[in-house]
């Protein structure tokens, strides 16, 4: 059976507890199943310390974020099986400083404007995840009537980027493409790139292609565009890649949500991902 390979939980945006998602994967019929969460070396740590779950297997996953500084747009990595090393438990805790420190300034800003909002109340919402994202702000405001559902008319007001910047947006500092594809290699991850429709990340995505950065792309996935889809799996074939498949799972934090399992990766390319990664970290044991 398949494997949805792109899930969030709340130890970031997600709105569903880690505990829980083994759960759903297997109603869902999955027998893999990677919680992917954003910038989080928690996820990565409860994979391995959960191998398998309600009779699912549980890969080690994060999604980092990176920024194309060429193009102006965000970028995410999705990262399997990469060791709990130094690089990037050091990354997770950078992000997770940045991401809080911009989203408290935005809280403060946000008790001003709107004095029901308590920042206690995101901050108690997100304390799994060891920092904080828009989604508990969102929360908070949507569930005592103030907001229009998670990520519609009052988010954007709020927080939005284009055409016209949010009232109280801050953003963390993102780290250039290159700088966290190291911090994968460092940590002997399976790369894949999520979503490119999602950031229009197509010119990006043949530039990595072409330079041999990525092992995967993620094609299956509810934001991709048939034309891009299509590209990808030219892509994919042309370069030998792996193709991935996930539902992006973020509970009720969300625009329109999907169950876990509505988009998965095949039994054949998640045995290509464990393969790629035994070997790169047998590689690194003979030669430390």
């Amino acid at each position: 059976m398949p494997g949805d390979l792109h899930t969030h939980t709340t130890f970031s945006d997600g709105s569903t507890p880690a505990d829980k998602l083994p759960f759903l994967a297997a109603c869902a019929g999955m027998t893999h199943l990677a919680i992917s969460d954003h910038d989080s070396i928690r996820s990565v740590r409860y994979a391995y310390a959960h191998p398998v779950q309600n009779g699912v297997h549980l890969i080690p996953a994060t999604e980092l974020t990176a920024y194309d500084y060429e193009r102006a747009h965000r970028v995410h990595l999705l990262c399997y099986w990469p060791d709990d090393c130094a690089a990037l438990a050091d990354f997770s805790a950078m992000m997770a400083e940045r991401r809080l420190t911009a989203m408290l300034q935005s809280c403060k800003e946000l008790e001003a404007i709107c004095p029901q909002f308590r920042t206690e109340e995101a901050l108690e919402l997100a304390k799994d995840s060891g920092t904080l994202f828009k989604a508990q702000v969102m929360r908070v405001l949507w569930q005592y009537g103030l907001a229009d559902g998670m990520y519609n008319t009052v988010y954007k007001s709020l927080f939005g980027l284009k055409p016209v910047r949010g009232r109280i947006l801050h953003t963390p500092r993102y780290e250039p493409v290159d700088t966290v594809l190291d911090v994968i290699k460092a940590s002997r991850a399976v790369v894949v790139l999520a979503h490119p429709s999602v950031y229009h990340s197509m010119e990006l995505a043949r530039e990595l292609i072409a330079a041999g950065r990525l092992d995967g792309v993620e094609i299956d996935h509810p934001r991709n565009t048939p034309e891009d889809r299509a590209e990808l799996t030219r892509l994919a074939k042309e370069n030998g890649l792996i193709v991935t498949g996930g539902t992006d799972y973020h509970g009720i934090n969300t625009v329109t949500p999907r169950p876990v399992g509505a988009f998965t990766t095949s039994d054949k390319m998640i045995a290509r991902i464990g393969d790629i990664a035994k070997a790169r970290k047998s590689t690194y044991k003979r030669q430390k």
